[in-house]
């Protein structure tokens, strides 16, 4: 590429014929040779007259510049003119590196990143010079990636930030040092370890370009419970000016369906680089907080999960007469002591706790229960409660669990206790055994100064082994837990207070009943708290802050859960049994300096100077200059006025055609719709979701012009309560939890279009569809709006159908969710396979409808840079299931218009016996 200041030429040799115009200036000026003179007698007669309609003999000097400036236009058009060509300053020689930060720092100007690599690459495919792209957190194992620029251009649709902040350990461990490789680094504008050592290596091998947002990052540190209130903080990267956020806290309510349940205001001050606030919320709404997101911005380190650490759980104490005067006895002391700082406590009749729908109920020596709470207490830990006992004298002097197991206890108890410290018994008080690695309370230490001087002793039962927990240096069991329905019955053989042992004078005791769900503490915990758990990914956070499902990955062991979000521990929710602990971008206490870049490296940040080629302007000039120049022609000739009356006459006719219908109004997109194959969704009153099912639909229809003889019009958005739904042969129907059902008309009008061969894609989007109406939001509120719909009876889809034959050859589904079951028309009773066919002579016809919830829309959509719109998976197998799902999308459409033409091939044999072939 030649430049000239900011402007340089793709093809600048095209510019020699500008050489060429005086040739051109002389050519249209030059007068017509002189004619031969000769004398004609004649001619006498004609002296004298007055020749009123005179013609120049040259071409008038303005419509001459006319023309040349137009031919000027076309030369420079075609030489392929581009502005800001080299914006980086970067060399037009010798390879290029290209280094890009993708951290969750990234994610919110991530588009203008991609836009400068792109225009960064365009420049260097011009120069011929070979690229290659690596990001922080994927660095190649060894060598320069070196590809052609196109090739790379063509992977940058699929190119994210993580939702961590990659170090440069592994870039340190791999930076080529190659002499003459240009690098240009996209910074995310944090300061990370190794960048100065990173930035010395990159020097080393050329020149270095760095790119930097001038804009502070914000980041959301995890919220905290507090004295009473939620405390969220917010941390900026730089000073800067007053700036105010709003946070979102967002659950589900009480019909399930997620929603902003609160909201915070956070302001910077002017040069403050943190900005706290306290939210106080009821705990019935705090305990459904499941994130915290700053509006209006895309990443993860703008969202903060909540967890158990959030969550009072509310907890029924029930004991014993206290002794008058002794509180230290009273076997709920220490109870209240431990638990009153992390839970709701509530205390009564037994009857009045189970209505209040307690999360545990603690019996502290209560040794037998009326009949009637004994039956309701049962029922409870059946439907998912945990009764936690305690021993105590009561206990161990009653006829409870003597001979037969009783329902409320976990094993059967000897009758008396066992005083192994006392002033009448041999031996010594017992230290705690190590907790085995299936007890819940495996990897806590055991303090020496446990010891346990008296407790209620189990009758041996085979058992008895697999249900104790937790148990005494002799072997003797301490804690025993049996399940009971969808909960548990735990009974610890010690008393809750201080008589029979020291437990609960210790932290052991706070960390046990941690272990058992009952107590929720107000912080992180401690690495050596979660040593001997395995958790398990439920949810993670993508680049942008997005939530999506866990894919299949192995067991997080508890002590990394308390270290910070890397790629070996995303940031997401982890679960083990009913625990939660979230993982976010920031960790608590965490902070965020700018980049600090040695003198001579000068950020820049010139996405907005992007190169932008500037041919299609010169030609459109040089194309209006011709328009001009035959109007100047047309005058000078006298024919102008001839040829403004024809242009008239033929805007007459449309005009024409309009008043011929004058009072009818027609939609021009109904036209259009009428006369061509159109795609349409049915609008959910959801702006978002109504955009995201118009973009998945454009992207089908493009490649629907690409791959096949079918051109869709632009796609439409229908009104099931007015549109007229019989021009669209398929009607996409995203579900979301709160759009409203559509009136009876509307209702009579969708199932008239399914009666007369019309189409309902129905995709709840939530990639956990059960049957035909999941237990999701989007599944139940599928159900309630197809109840009114004349539905025929449906199926799985199987792999004889013609939906998997169409086009292409499909045995899945897939949109940006795969493996759920996709459901249609169910096949007729008689349906058989033909002797020689691979498939049943299957419905005749299009099916009425399609169900399923794997987000085909979403797989589909493209943004208006015709790059994938969300993302679908991970890597390359990501976008081998976006491309199954555009085969999905082709062999619908292909379904819609020509039925079932393929299964047609059942009739074959009979056909040719026929016609004695």
């Amino acid at each position: 590429m030649w430049a000239l200041g900011p402007i340089g030429f793709a093809t600048p040799w095209l510019l020699l014929a500008l050489a060429g115009l005086p040739v051109l200036w002389w050519l249209l000026r030059a007068v017509p040779p002189a004619p031969i003179r000769r004398r004609f007698p004649g001619v006498v007669l004609l002296l004298g007259l007055e020749d009123r309609n005179q013609q120049s003999d040259r071409t008038p000097w303005w419509l001459l510049l006319l023309r040349m400036l137009a031919v000027a236009g076309l030369i420079i058009g075609l030489a392929g003119p581009v502005l800001n060509p080299d914006r980086a300053g970067l060399p037009r020689s010798g390879p290029l590196l290209v280094f890009i930060d993708n951290g969750w720092a990234a994610a919110p100007d991530w588009a203008a990143r991609i836009e400068a690599v792109d225009a960064a690459l365009a420049e260097a495919a011009q120069d011929g010079r070979p690229v290659a792209v690596v990001l922080a957190s994927d660095v190649p194992g060894e060598g320069l990636p070196l590809r052609p620029a196109g090739e790379w251009r063509a992977r940058l649709a699929g190119l994210e930030p993580v939702a961590w902040a990659p170090g440069y350990g592994a870039a340190m461990a791999w930076a080529p040092d190659l002499p003459g490789t240009e690098v240009l680094w996209l910074s995310d504008g944090l300061d990370h370890e190794g960048r100065a050592t990173l930035l010395a290596m990159y020097q080393r091998a050329g020149d270095v370009t760095v790119a930097e947002p001038p804009a502070p990052r914000l980041g959301l540190l995890p919220p905290r419970f507090e004295d009473g209130a939620v405390k969220l903080e917010l941390l900026r990267s730089a000073e800067g000016g007053e700036r105010t956020v709003q946070v979102a806290a967002i659950g589900p309510d009480p019909n399930g369906i997620e929603r902003t349940l609160a909201r915070a205001e956070l302001t910077l001050a002017p040069g403050a680089l943190r900005a706290e606030t306290a939210l106080t919320l009821p705990p019935e709404l705090r305990n459904r907080l499941t994130r915290f997101e700053v509006e209006g911005m895309r990443s993860a380190g703008s969202v903060a999960l909540a967890d158990d650490s959030l969550r009072r759980r509310r907890v029924a104490l029930v004991g014993g007469a206290d002794r008058e005067g002794l509180e230290l006895l009273s076997p709920l002391h220490y109870l209240r002591q431990a638990l009153e700082p992390t839970a709701e406590l509530i205390e009564g009749a037994l009857n009045d706790l189970i209505q209040a729908s307690p999360d545990v109920v603690i019996l502290a020596d209560v040794a037998t229960l009326a009949e009637p709470d004994q039956r309701a207490l049962a029922e409870w830990v059946a439907q998912g409660g945990l009764l936690l006992r305690f021993a105590g004298p009561r206990l161990a002097a009653s006829d409870v669990g003597r001979g037969i197991e009783d329902i409320l206890l976990p094993v059967r108890l000897r009758a008396g206790g066992r005083n192994v410290g006392g002033a009448m018994s041999w031996g010594s008080p017992r230290a705690l055994a190590p907790f085995s690695d299936q007890s819940p309370f495996h990897g806590l230490a055991v303090p020496d100064d446990v010891l346990v001087s008296a407790q209620v002793l189990a009758e041996p039962g085979p058992d008895l082994g697999e249900r104790t927990i937790a148990a005494l240096a002799d072997g003797t069991p301490l804690v025993t837990r049996k399940a009971l329905g969808e909960g548990a019955v735990v009974l610890v053989h010690v008393s809750a207070n201080a008589e029979w042992s020291t437990l609960p004078l210790s932290g052991l005791f706070v960390q046990m009943l941690e272990r058992l769900a009952v107590s929720t503490r107000p912080t992180r915990p401690e690495a050596e708290t979660l040593a001997g758990t395995t958790w398990q990914a439920e949810q993670l956070l993508d680049g942008f802050g997005m939530l999506v499902k866990a894919e299949a990955m192995a067991g997080v062991e508890g002590e990394r859960l308390a270290g910070l979000a890397g790629p070996d521990l995303p940031p997401g929710l982890y679960a083990e049994a009913d625990r939660r602990i979230a993982v976010n971008a920031l960790g608590a206490g965490a902070q965020l300096a700018p980049a600090n870049w040695p003198a001579g490296v000068v950020p820049v940040w010139d996405v907005a100077r992007a190169a932008q080629p500037l041919g299609h302007l010169f030609l459109l000039a040089a194309l209006l200059l011709l328009l001009v120049d035959i109007l100047a022609a047309l005058r000078l000739s006298g024919r102008l006025g001839g040829a403004v009356a024809a242009l008239a006459l033929i805007g007459l006719i449309p005009l024409s055609e309009a008043r011929a219908q004058e009072g009818e109004a027609v939609d021009p997109a109904q036209l259009a719709a009428a006369a061509e194959v159109t795609l349409a969704h049915i609008l959910t009153g959801d702006a978002d979701l109504d955009a995201l099912a118009r973009a998945g639909l454009d992207g089908l229809a493009a490649e629907l012009t690409r791959r096949s003889s079918v051109e869709p019009a632009p796609t439409i958005s229908v009104n099931v309560e007015a549109d007229d739904l019989s021009l669209f042969p398929l009607l996409y129907w995203p579900i979301s939890a709160t759009q409203p059902l559509p009136s009876p008309a509307a209702y009579g009008r969708l199932n008239r279009y399914l009666a007369g061969g019309g189409l309902i894609l129905f995709d709840t989007r939530d990639g956990n569809l059960s049957g035909t109406g999941g237990s999701t939001p989007a599944g139940q509120r599928l159900r309630a709006l197809a109840a009114p719909l004349d539905v025929p009876p449906l199926e799985p889809i199987p792999l004889d159908h013609v939906l998997t034959r169409t086009f292409y050859l499909l045995g899945d589904f897939p949109g940006r969710y795969a493996g759920q079951p996709v459901w249609a028309e169910a096949a007729p009773p008689d349906a058989e396979q033909a002797e020689g066919m691979p498939f049943r002579n299957l419905n005749d016809g299009v099916t009425p409808v399609i169900i399923g919830g794997n987000d085909w829309a979403g797989a589909w959509a493209l943004d208006a840079g015709g790059r994938p719109l969300l993302p679908v998976g991970r890597g390359g197998a990501g976008e081998r299931q976006r491309e199954m799902a555009y085969r999905f999308g082709v062999n619908l459409v292909m379904h819609v218009l020509t039925g079932n033409y393929k299964s047609d091939q059942v009739h074959v044999p009979a056909l040719l016996e026929r016609l004695g072939q």
